[in-house]
């Protein structure tokens, strides 16, 4: 199918709402999309051994990440009858309570966009080299495993 088309899916710190609802409205004008289905990830203060995660430091190997993100898109293109899809992930520090994944499908009707957003997440997940460093209040760390 040729060379794959390579997006930028990386934002620098948290994803601002501002994004997220500048995407939404960017859709207004594509009026044969019926349903729209949005995943928000989020990081936790979660508390891990007596110690609370104050912020995650996100890394990537940024070439084969967006590599293998397109092959992801194509893949799903190519299952679910799809108008559009977006992919957004934090690197650097974003500190709990911030947002550091958006993924946003659009089709004709809301299953196809349902199904394609909750397989994109998990595809990516499992098949994106992202990592992600958690960083408790009392200054120490830990690498944090992605999956799921």
């Amino acid at each position: 199918m040729g060379e794959k088309k390579i997006r930028n899916s990386f934002i620098e710190g948290p994803i601002p709402p501002e994004k997220i609802a500048d995407s939404i409205a960017a859709h207004r004008h594509k009026t044969g999309i019926g349903g729209h289905a949005i995943f928000l990830g989020q990081v936790r203060n979660d508390l891990i051994d007596g110690k609370e995660v104050q912020a995650i430091d996100f890394t990537t190997y940024r070439e084969m990440a967006e590599q293998k993100i397109a092959e992801i898109r194509e893949d799903i293109f190519a299952k679910h009858e799809l108008v559009c899809m977006h992919i957004y992930h934090s690197l650097g520090i974003v500190p709990a309570g911030a947002l550091c994944f958006f993924v946003f499908t659009s089709s004709k009707h809301r299953k196809p966009a349902q199904k394609a957003c909750e397989e994109l997440v998990e595809r990516f997940k499992a098949e994106v080299p992202v990592w992600g460093k958690e960083l408790f209040t009392d200054a120490s760390y830990q690498w944090k495993e992605l999956k799921g």
